[in-house]
């Protein structure tokens, strides 16, 4: 049942999020692996953010700016768990239009502050490789929770305005999204009216976000390289590169599904809604499953400070 509230100018009460098409009488059993993926997030990246906060020897740049994407992480999938859960789950399709606007406000902030942390963590490794022996001296506590705050009010403040620009135009009816979630592409071809507006604003906050950071952080790579290639012994070398491995995984998990994202939505108009549909949840789920694993498995202080963790509790048992 469709509701519409008039005076709104044909704005829906409600929109309907779509789960697999095709796959309805399966949504249960595909929940499993979808309840498994939050388990791992909410687990690995808490578990992260634990060590951090706990282990003095890890209150240093590189393991805060961690924390920092540990945090944004849980935030998209925290943003997303109420209706992709409640769909495979319960099958509840419908999503209020002011929480569904409240969801894209979200996921997306989350999502452009990840971006902004991995910029931020590149340059801190190009700090450590150029600079070491000021390493600490340049990126100082109040200038990293300085950079988080930015980062964070940075990210809010660039998707405040999309909320509001899709309030103001009609939606005559349309109101079947194409995923589990409320996202911004998916949303703003609903309305019949002119979403020029919409679309250059959307265009600008893509380019200053994710364009500018993903620039930078290759800047910054070339940077390192050629700091790298000056070092005298292939050891030292080696173990400068080894120091950005880590980071360089979770650049490659973020952007890689990312740019996935936008060719299937750009130049896959005949491509298969299902196509759309894995691009998007690889998209939101696959750097937050993937970075703490990583980052527990190659950086040996973070593997260090887990294994005492789990020898104290069991110790205390």
């Amino acid at each position: 049942m469709k509701n519409y509230n008039d005076s709104l100018g044909f704005l829906p009460t409600t929109f309907i999020l779509a789960g697999i098409p095709g796959l309805e009488a399966q949504h249960l059993l595909i929940s499993i692996p979808f309840c498994l993926m939050y388990i791992i997030i909410f687990l690995g990246n808490g578990t992260i953010l634990h060590v951090i906060r706990t282990e003095a020897s890890l209150h240093q740049p590189m393991y805060l700016f961690l924390a920092m994407l540990a945090l944004a992480e849980i935030g998209v999938s925290a943003s997303t768990l109420p209706t992709v859960l409640g769909i495979f789950l319960f099958g509840t399709t419908e999503i209020g239009f002011d929480a569904c606007l409240f969801q894209m406000f979200s996921i997306h902030s989350f999502s452009i502050m990840e971006s902004g942390v991995l910029l931020a963590m590149s340059v801190d490794r190009f700090v450590a490789i150029y600079s070491p022996l000021r390493y600490t001296a340049i990126l100082t506590l109040p200038r990293i929770f300085g950079t988080g705050i930015i980062i964070g009010l940075k990210s809010f403040m660039l998707m405040a305005p999309l909320p509001i620009l899709l309030r103001r135009l009609p939606f005559c009816g349309h109101n079947v999204l194409s995923h589990s979630y409320c996202l911004h592409p998916n949303l703003v071809h609903l309305p019949c009216a002119d979403i020029s507006i919409n679309n250059i604003y959307g265009l600008f906050v893509v380019t200053s976000t994710f364009g500018l950071d993903s620039t930078l952080i290759v800047v910054s790579y070339i940077l390192i390289l050629h700091t790298v290639l000056k070092i005298a012994t292939g050891e030292g070398r080696r173990k400068a590169l080894n120091t950005c491995g880590s980071h360089v995984s979770a650049v490659l998990a973020y952007y890689v599904p990312m740019i996935g994202v936008s060719m299937v939505h750009r130049i896959g108009h005949h491509v298969s809604p299902l196509v759309h549909i894995m691009m998007a949840n690889a998209y939101l789920f696959f750097p937050p499953v993937v970075n703490p694993i990583v980052y527990s498995i190659k950086t040996k202080e973070i593997r260090r400070s887990i294994i005492r963790m789990l020898s104290r509790k069991r110790a205390d048992v």
